[in-house]
């Protein structure tokens, strides 16, 4: 099945997994400093501002690993593609990815590189949204078989 090139620069990134985290980030944020400007400052057992504020830089860490997990993407143009992972960035020129791999029950697209290894590119996975995965897929083995030039390099 030939696949239309997509016009460039191009970003591809898991669109309602990615939503679905940054709205949990946000809902769980407000609902840390709901409960740390709620709770009673008297009683048997009162809650302090030290209190509080652990409360709160508790849901900024649960925000900011949500957020974190929400960051993969793969954006190409026309010199290369970077791969942007959850803790790395990776930039590749066309030549060095020889092959786009998204295979039945991959939680996320593979890149072969010319230099033997492979690169989890984890800006387009299945999870929850597998047809565009799949489309997106293409059109990125499309791209690396347009522009790249990648020969195996040896060991």
């Amino acid at each position: 099945m030939p696949v239309n090139l997509p016009e460039l620069p191009v970003t591809f990134r898991p669109a309602r997994t990615r939503a679905v985290l940054l709205g949990l980030g946000a809902g769980l944020l407000v609902a840390f400093v709901v409960i740390a400007v709620l709770l009673p400052a008297d009683g048997a057992r009162p809650w302090h501002t030290s209190d509080r504020i652990w409360i709160v830089l508790t849901g900024l860490l649960v925000a900011g690993v949500l957020v974190l997990l929400s960051r993969p993407k793969v954006a190409a143009d026309r010199e290369g593609v970077t791969v942007v992972n959850l803790t790395t960035r990776r930039r590749l020129e066309w030549a060095q990815v020889l092959r786009v791999n998204l295979r039945a029950g991959d939680p996320w697209v593979h890149l072969d590189l010319a230099d033997g290894t492979s690169l989890a590119a984890m800006g387009i996975q299945p999870g929850i949204g597998r047809a565009r995965a799949l489309r997106d897929a293409r059109a990125l083995r499309a791209l690396a078989e347009a522009y790249g030039t990648g020969k195996p390099t040896a060991h």
